[in-house]
């Protein structure tokens, strides 16, 4: 059975800053480049996330850009180890977002399909066994010998996804639902996610659509400066995301007027 908990999780990260000061010309400038050293200073990208989730738990990630959402999919994939807190997933996951990650462009299409399903975990003679479909589902026959670098962006990304959805998981990572390719292509892709998504035990994804939450969810976490303002049932969180949104555009309207 699949299973996800995360206890009182935290992330910080370093930055590297340059002192502000005013200049008055661009010898100052070059000076301060050249001969300045950055400040090293911690910054907290999540703040003491603890949440569960079990077989059944579709769960929307809601909140506003630089929320966290993407940073806390990175937690679940494995990607980022927290700096505080505990992470415990069971079951095989995937994740869907950057489905470009880990391509060689020196490397075949084939090549780069043997070397992406390594990276997620799966056996040789499955991967080979899988080789075929996968090319024919990106419409990439014809390519399996060429180089990556020689196709275009919409050919990596169709074999990104292809290979990214080949294989079923217990747990469905995404980041907001996938719009590439032509028309034929987006149909196929979203009769394959729906019956992925269908197949997983746990989905997580995180969206600023409502609609999409809707369709796909039954419990939500809303994220605010890397922390949970609310958590519960999909429509209560639906209701305080609104509700914040709503008081944040209103002070940001009231200091736009002063």
């Amino acid at each position: 059975m699949a299973h996800i908990r995360l206890e009182n999780v935290g992330l910080d990260v370093p930055l590297y800053v340059q002192r502000h000061s005013d200049v008055s010309g661009w010898g100052q400038v070059l000076r301060r480049a050249a001969f300045s050293r950055p400040e090293r200073r911690l910054a907290t990208l999540l703040d003491d996330i603890s949440f569960e989730a079990a077989d059944g738990d579709r769960i929307a990630v809601l909140g506003q850009n630089g929320a966290g959402k993407s940073t806390l999919l990175q937690i679940l994939t494995g990607a980022y180890r927290p700096t505080r807190g505990r992470v415990q997933v069971t079951g095989s996951r995937q994740a869907l977002m950057n489905i470009n990650l880990g391509f060689n462009g020196e490397a075949t299409v084939v090549e780069n399909v043997l070397l992406r399903c390594s990276s997620m975990g799966i056996r040789l003679a499955e991967i080979r066994r899988n080789v075929p479909e996968i090319l024919d589902f990106a419409g990439l026959e014809s390519k399996a010998s060429h180089r990556l670098k020689t196709l275009s962006s919409g050919q990596r990304m169709r074999l990104g996804f292809s290979i990214s959805t080949a294989f079923q998981n217990d747990v469905m990572i995404m980041d907001e639902w996938l719009s590439t390719g032509d028309a034929a292509f987006l149909e196929r892709a979203g009769e394959r996610l729906t019956s992925r998504v269908g197949g997983a035990e746990i989905v997580v994804i995180a969206t600023h659509s409502i609609r999409m939450a809707r369709a796909v969810c039954n419990r939500a976490i809303l994220l605010e400066g890397g922390q949970v303002k609310a958590a519960g049932s999909l429509s209560r969180v639906i209701g305080v995301y609104r509700e914040r949104t709503r008081r944040q555009n209103t002070q940001i309207a009231l200091a736009k007027a002063s």
